[in-house]
């Protein structure tokens, strides 16, 4: 009886014995893979840096993405990538590299496009470019920092496609045209990624990652769970009067005057009829065109802006609110108006079980105290849309001159946004780790 308690024991010594080395051999391996992604982003540097200066240096709008999708499309074959479709939503690229080992597919996406910004940041490699926007002549800069999106993700291409034979899963890699919303009547971004099967052609993703660069400590990766980004609505109001002398107002409707009265009539929405406690909500007009000359009143006034919420009830209440405010103010002063809303993106929204899941990875890539749980952000991504089909997380890289705080450097969509080098290999680092991680995690389970 004793021998034979005596080889049940040691039976179960060997069998726990067999599970730990089994169990470390699992974590020496991620670990040995991740070790050797993170060596790759170093030698990859210095090429991810001259990458983002040449597309710095050479922008382009939404939906003209015509050079950087060439160039992003050239870069994936070199790489032996084993397909890459171009033109997907106008100029977009999506890559497929398929690892040596069965296991998940993610996905990763980095947007190209430039704003109509004159750029004013003294660089050797400053934009100098201009196009025309909107029947104007304008600037093109990239003032939001999409060239650091686009070369960080083909810094990652180069670093997976090296180590394709470990790989256990499928990556692909969409970088996507129009992310800042294409030209009027034309459909762009995301949305139009989505439609032309980006994720649905080939293999379907199970999850996907994404990062932007922010004013913020360079390296400094920063994340929340659940609602990240707002919402955003495009707004535009016609106020139309009748067109008088300056000097004569009484003779018409002056629909200038109902504009002014509008604009600051819509900052009383957010503030005293929506509660505050549930979201935050935004109205901002950004953009006012009428008359031509001094001295008369013209005919009609058309203002532009943005809408930002964080709940779908407050944005409903906020746009029934928003059109009775705009129609009484402009019928109180003998004019008429028209409201058109267009949704630009629904809210970003970081799936909670993955981030959960990926915490790690960011803290592996950029050091456990340099990740952050940011504040909810009111600018908005439409990287919503992947993230609406399929589990998503979205984090921010700092990128703010050494020794600059985040209230002290110009924000994204500024003419003088900066951004550190520095901080784009950990740029690398979190979104190839995240991807090994994920599909090293997959395999596992």
């Amino acid at each position: 009886m004793d021998r034979a308690i005596l080889r049940c024991v040691v039976a179960r010594v060997i069998l726990a014995a067999a599970l730990l080395s089994l169990l470390v051999g699992h974590a020496t391996a991620a670990d040995s893979l991740r070790e050797q992604v993170f060596q790759a982003a170093d030698r990859v540097e210095s090429r991810v840096i001259a990458w983002r200066r040449d597309i710095h240096q050479n922008p382009e709008l939404s939906n003209r993405e015509f050079r950087t999708g060439n160039l992003v499309a050239e870069h994936l074959r070199r790489l032996g990538f084993d397909e890459v479709r171009t033109n997907v939503a106008h100029t977009g690229v999506v890559g497929t590299l398929v690892g040596g080992k069965p296991g998940p597919v993610v996905a990763l996406r980095a947007d190209m496009d430039a704003l109509p910004v004159v750029e004013q940041v003294d660089l050797p490699f400053a934009s100098k470019v201009r196009t025309t926007y909107n029947g104007e002549e304008v600037g093109v800069m990239h003032a939001c920092g999409h060239d650091a999106h686009t070369a960080i993700l083909m810094g990652v291409a180069e670093v997976l496609a090296g180590l394709r034979d470990q790989l256990p899963g499928t990556v692909k890699f969409l970088f996507q045209p129009a992310e800042e919303g294409p030209p009027p009547g034309e459909e762009g971004g995301a949305k139009l990624m989505i439609k032309e099967g980006a994720l649905t052609e080939g293999a379907r993703p199970d999850a996907i990652f994404g990062l932007h660069v922010w004013p913020d400590t360079p390296g400094v990766i920063s994340y929340r769970m659940g609602p990240a980004m707002a919402a955003s609505d495009w707004l535009q109001i016609r106020v139309t009067g009748r067109q008088t002398h300056g000097s004569s107002p009484w003779r018409g409707v002056d629909p200038i005057i109902a504009a002014a009265q509008i604009m600051t009539a819509l900052q009383l929405i957010p503030s005293r009829q929506l509660d505050i406690t549930k979201a935050p909500s935004v109205i901002t007009v950004g953009k006012i065109t009428g008359g031509v000359r001094a001295n008369i009143i013209p005919d009609e006034v058309v203002m532009e802006g943005t809408i930002r919420t964080f709940d779908p009830e407050i944005r409903a209440q906020l746009l029934e609110r928003l059109e009775r405010t705009v129609n009484r103010v402009a019928e109180a002063n003998g004019a008429t108006a028209e409201v058109s809303v267009r949704s630009y993106a629904p809210v970003n929204y970081n799936d909670p079980e993955l981030t959960r899941q990926m915490v790690p990875s960011l803290e592996a890539a950029a050091g456990v105290d340099r990740v952050r749980v940011a504040d909810l952000v009111m600018g908005a991504e439409d990287f919503a849309y992947f993230s609406r089909e399929i589990p998503g997380l979205y984090v921010f890289l700092g990128v703010n001159r050494e020794g600059v705080g985040p209230e002290e450097a110009a924000p994204n969509h500024s003419p003088l946004f900066f951004v550190n080098e520095t901080a784009l290999k950990v740029g690398v680092r979190t979104l190839a780790g995240l991807a090994i991680d994920y599909l090293e995690a997959g395999t596992r389970n």
